[in-house]
């Protein structure tokens, strides 16, 4: 069974910034692809940022330069370094993962986490 757990959301001023963690229960790394989606209210779910298995990420264009996403391998977690932060950021994040890229990609990953909350003010 794998387990997400995120964490390191939070209330920031525009401008500011935030690492989201992301615990994953065993090494997954090597047979999941993993991302980042957010979801703010009144609104659909929508995909932040993606890595394959094979390290490649990508980044939803209004994020890209301000958002990082990277994995350390030795701690089982998955990281969303944000930066420059701005009130449309403001969301519910979730960590997701799935064997297959393309249901990543859709958002219908087969596993997910919690969420952590991001609220950026003006």
């Amino acid at each position: 069974q794998v387990q997400l757990v995120e964490s390191g959301g939070g209330s920031v001023q525009a401008g500011g910034s935030l690492r989201l963690s992301c615990a994953v229960s065993g090494n997954i790394y090597s047979n999941y692809h993993m991302g980042w989606f957010r979801q703010a209210p009144g609104k659909e779910r929508e995909r932040v940022a993606t890595i394959t298995r094979s390290g490649t990420t990508s980044y939803k264009d209004s994020v890209k330069g301000r958002f990082t996403l990277s994995i350390d391998g030795a701690k089982n977690t998955l990281y969303l370094e944000m930066n420059s932060l701005k009130p449309e950021d403001t969301a519910m994040y979730y960590c997701a993962a799935d064997s297959r890229f393309s249901n990543l990609w859709s958002g219908a990953g087969n596993y997910w986490g919690q969420g952590t909350q991001v609220t950026v003010s003006s």
